[in-house]
């Protein structure tokens, strides 16, 4: 049984983020942690979080929260979503994405975005699985909108 919390990125689970590489397969869809870190650092909006099983990384999600952003799409939703190899399959993005979704209700949100290549082994199956609808194109990507 999985118990998973979104916490903090913080010193103690640090190291354990940024160990989480991307899949061989997503490499060029998926940035690694310690670059959406970085990220995170110089964005004040962004909301940078990892997904613990009981005491280990399993997954990493970073979101934004600019609701006066120029561009729609960019206003509040995922940013990046990262997880351990061992443990897709196990609930562990849709776990993330379900906390994004709630912390985006508690902001007042009515809607969340998420933008991913299109590419035949991207990310897509997995995020209209979870609920996203496709809603356009943005940057050559497709733009995900989940309602909140």
């Amino acid at each position: 049984m999985s118990d998973f919390r979104l916490v903090e990125l913080d010193s103690d689970n640090l190291l354990g983020a940024i160990a989480i590489p991307p899949p061989v397969g997503e490499k060029a869809y998926v940035a690694p942690v310690v670059f959406s870190i970085a990220e995170a650092y110089v964005t004040p909006t962004a909301w940078p979080r990892v997904v613990l099983d009981g005491d280990e990384v399993v997954g990493f999600v970073m979101a934004n929260w600019d609701p006066d952003n120029e561009i729609e799409e960019f206003r509040g939703g995922i940013w990046r979503l990262n997880v351990v190899e061992a443990a897709k399959g196990r609930g562990v993005g849709r776990f993330a994405v379900e906390q994004v979704r709630e912390e985006a209700r508690r902001r007042g949100y009515e809607k969340i975005t998420v933008l991913w290549d299109p590419a035949e082994d991207g990310p897509e199956r997995f995020y209209l699985r979870v609920g996203f609808e496709k809603t356009g194109e943005l940057f050559g990507e497709t733009v995900g909108t989940l309602k909140v």
